[in-house]
């Protein structure tokens, strides 16, 4: 089974989950859609504490999930507000906007 706005086009990115977390995947990618304008919010607000703990939380979970873009992503958030490198922030939660725009999830059995 397949869920995901885009598994007919060419550009989409297809990940490859375990059947079992069918039920929860859709939930995670969800939350992290609303990471989104969290994110833009707090870069307005020059809040980098919130998104180093996104990012963190991100890098943490993604891999859980089967999705190891999404903590690569949020290492990456984690570490330029750390570094306070807005670019690299705006940056990184594009690439977030996209994966999620593009991907296509597969569960296997």
């Amino acid at each position: 089974m397949t869920m995901g706005p885009n598994e007919n086009e060419t550009n989409a990115l297809t990940v490859h989950i375990d059947q079992g977390l069918e039920e929860i995947v859709p939930g995670f990618l969800e939350n992290r859609r609303r990471d989104v304008p969290t994110l833009e919010t707090a870069l307005q607000q020059n809040n980098l504490a919130k998104i180093r703990m996104i990012g963190h939380r991100m890098k943490g979970d993604g891999g859980g999930y089967g999705f190891d873009a999404i903590s690569m992503i949020g290492a990456a958030l984690e570490q330029a507000a750390a570094r306070n490198d807005l670019d690299a922030i705006r940056r990184h939660t594009a690439e977030l906007i996209d994966f999620l725009a593009r991907v296509t999830v597969v569960y296997r059995g």
